[in-house]
């Protein structure tokens, strides 16, 4: 997955780290016109209509604009008090006020496009305040903020590290307000405990990063500056104290919130977050579809490697029961399960398995390589708890930075079972394939053609499934072009993988809005898509922790399969794969039903 970023205020209430990258606007970082059509007076207007919007966003979302690469605003953070956040609201309700008022049809497509997507996030962002109102009940808002007020600062050299200990200062004296304000606005009996439970563990992380990113580099600063640096560590080593104190002592004990949001608040935020054609029921439709056909995929290869070994079922028919079937597959995963690496290994393989996905890559042709490297890193500690890895690129802004791939180390407190657990799921070719995933061809890949377009709106306000699309895509097209021809283990591993992202989609909706249990969603995940019990486990509190964010894989995996038929159809012997992915990739990061609009010459919707 890709870490999304936090977005303006909001937005930020929406989810804890499940946001886009939005940037304040420099001069040059505006909306760009299309690159074959000079600008228009409508286009004009929207172009200072979205810059004017973006420095607003950015000014009230001052960790947001770090992250995407405006630093005018490095030595403050958000304002979640009650009237932080009515000023948001305000905020989202005047521009999408103005941009109703905008002649949109006089637009360039690519300014349509534009358009739509800010007009979708500023529905999003209002209907996330007044109605899902996570400021009152999610935590994570406020954890994730006071996280990435000071990662953002320390992770990355965009400018000298006294002037980024200083914003550090400054944000550091800062937090202690914002912990107030989390325990002003939260109400423990609309929290979901797994919530607090989980706030509660991430707490401490925040200092991890002042011990491994601030402190380290201290002496730069001297004098008053010095002095200032470490009363504002000592002050909020006082306030993390004393907030997880609270967190321990009050928030998780009254935690009474459920978690599941329900079928009408789901319908609405899956609208939003998808921004695709497709339906909660017709996704649920393809993915049930989808199972059956991979599970049947799977069986033949796995009836392929089990051939004549010894220890094999005794019966392998043709046309299996169900039972067969998943003894035939479970026997086959056992092979790849049995290689696997050590514990402290994981970071070392994933490095190496990137290095090989990208020379192959290069090798076949597939579609250009960014000359930027890519950066294997563990997990901050504040970020874990939610996935295995994340893909963290600079922002749009930040240029000649490095993009993380950033792999969570196994918890020193896990017992020897769970860690087996674990490496059975991450085994040496799932390894690899998260590598496909995360880094190349995947969203290392992707998000580095993303930064090169123009349109600074469209890469701060990018689409969930046109990206987590793409990388699992990407996994189909290194399959595809052989990547695994010699391997049968890893084109189990491949469809098994494939299997997880289906079952992400069905079991963010059966979550939700069915009621699905623990239980129920366990079998789902250990049997009907193979998943181990620490996957499953850890799979089941993402869902509890998240919403629509799940399917965004799935949904836009879908959608650029379809979008590649098209085109094939469309250019018949003609169609050149890599350019074909060179063209995709080079509008940025919109909704994948505008990619498509683009490239038949459709309507703009």
């Amino acid at each position: 997955m890709t870490r999304f970023r936090i977005l303006p205020l909001a937005s930020a209430l929406l989810v804890a780290l499940a946001a886009c990258q939005p940037a304040s606007a420099p001069d040059n970082a505006h909306t760009a016109p299309s690159a074959s059509r000079p600008a228009g007076q409508v286009d004009s207007q929207f172009e200072i209509f979205s810059k004017r919007y973006l420095d607003k966003a950015m000014e009230l979302s001052p960790v947001w604009a770090t992250q995407v690469g405006d630093h005018r605003f490095d030595g403050r953070i958000d304002d979640l008090s009650k009237g932080g956040i009515s000023r948001a609201l305000e905020h989202s309700k005047k521009f999408l006020a103005e941009l109703e008022a905008i002649d949109v049809a006089g637009l360039s497509r690519e300014n349509q496009i534009d358009a739509a997507i800010l007009r979708n996030q500023l529905r999003y962002d209002i209907w996330a305040n007044e109605t899902l109102q996570g400021w009152a009940w999610d935590p994570q808002v406020y954890n994730s903020i006071a996280g990435g007020a000071l990662y953002g600062l320390m992770s990355r050299e965009f400018a000298p590290m006294p002037e980024r200990l200083k914003s550090a200062t400054a944000r550091m004296q800062q937090i202690p307000a914002l912990f107030t304000q989390m325990r002003t606005n939260l109400d423990p009996a609309r929290v979901p405990r797994i919530h607090a439970e989980t706030v509660a563990r991430q707490n401490a992380g925040l200092i991890s990063i002042v011990d491994s990113l601030v402190l380290p580099n201290a002496d730069q600063l001297q004098g008053e500056d010095r002095k200032k640096l470490d009363l504002a560590v000592e002050t909020l080593r006082k306030a993390v104290t004393e907030h997880q104190a609270w967190l321990e002592d009050v928030l998780v004990p009254n935690a009474k919130g459920e978690f599941r949001i329900g079928e009408a608040l789901y319908d609405q935020k899956l609208a939003f977050a998808l921004n695709s054609p497709l339906s909660r029921q017709e996704i649920r439709t393809r993915v049930e579809a989808d199972i059956t056909r991979t599970r049947e995929e799977m069986y033949d290869i796995a009836r392929g490697v089990l051939a004549e070994r010894p220890g094999a079922p005794a019966e392998m028919p043709d046309a299996p029961s169900p039972e067969q079937q998943q003894a035939v597959i479970e026997a086959a995963l056992e092979l790849a399960y049995a290689d696997r690496p050590a514990r402290d290994e994981v970071v070392e393989l994933a490095t190496r398995s990137t290095e090989e996905a990208t020379a192959f890559v290069r090798e076949k042709g597939l579609v250009t390589v960014p000359d930027t490297p890519v950066k294997i890193i563990l997990m901050p500690e504040f970020q874990r708890g939610v996935a295995v890895a994340y893909c963290d690129p600079p922002g749009p802004l930040d240029k000649g930075l490095d993009t993380f791939y950033a792999v969570s180390p196994i918890p020193d407190d896990w017992s020897q079972d769970q860690v087996d657990s674990f490496l059975r799921e991450y085994n040496t070719r799932s390894i690899h394939e998260l590598s496909i995933h995360e880094a190349m061809p995947g969203h290392f890949l992707q998000l580095a053609h993303a930064n090169k377009y123009p349109s600074t709106l469209r890469a701060v306000l990018y689409s969930g499934p046109f990206v987590e699309g793409w990388a699992m895509y990407a996994e189909k097209i290194m399959a595809d072009a052989g990547y695994m021809d010699n391997d049968p283990l890893m084109q189990l591993i491949n469809r098994k993988w494939n299997l997880r992202a289906m079952a992400n989609a069905l079991l963010d909706q059966a979550i939700h809005v069915d009621g699905m249990t623990r239980d129920e969603a366990m079998q789902l995940m250990t049997v009907t898509t193979f998943q181990q019990e620490r996957e499953a486990a850890g799979k089941w509190v993402r869902a509890q922790l998240t919403s629509a964010q799940l399917p965004t894989y799935y949904v836009g995996y879908s959608e650029h399969l379809d979008l590649r038929q098209a085109w094939e159809a469309k250019q018949g012997e003609a169609f050149d794969l890599k350019a074909y992915h060179d063209q995709v990739l080079s509008y940025g990061s919109p909704p994948v039903r505008f990619v498509r609009q683009l490239m038949l010459d459709q309507p703009i919707d």
